[in-house]
């Protein structure tokens, strides 16, 4: 796995971190008491809250430190499948992606079929 992290998730990093240490210091929370609340070490608050990289763990166990876990799952938004895709999928739910036509072109299955192409079929051959 690359070490790399681009220039938008580092100024991300930066402003969640800064954001927490500012929450932190506003309910008046020492490093070591947050530290010790989440279950964590110091050094692994103080690197959150300085922009650099932390596992997702470490950083939902200081939003449950500073309570501000009561409803993350609101974050990421329901994926609820329309009943139209309902239908197609006989009222299963999507168990993993199709993949989109242009990636299959490049890998060497046949293109979409497009307007005023009668001579290709609908359906891509296998």
């Amino acid at each position: 796995m690359s070490d790399y992290v681009s220039p938008q998730i580092k100024r991300e990093l930066a402003v969640l971190g800064q954001r927490l240490a500012d929450l932190r210091l506003a309910l008046n929370r020492t490093q070591a008491e947050t530290a010790q609340q989440a279950g964590i070490g110091v050094s692994s608050l103080r690197r959150l809250e300085s922009g650099e990289n932390a596992s997702l763990d470490t950083f939902l166990r200081v939003l449950t430190a500073l309570e501000l876990s009561s409803d993350l799952s609101s974050w990421i938004p329901d994926a609820a499948v329309r009943p139209v895709d309902r239908v197609k999928l006989s009222g299963q739910q999507r168990q993993r992606a199709s993949g989109s036509r242009i990636a299959d072109s490049r890998h060497g299955a046949a293109s979409a079929w497009a307007w005023g192409d009668e001579s290709a079929s609908a359906e891509p051959s296998e």
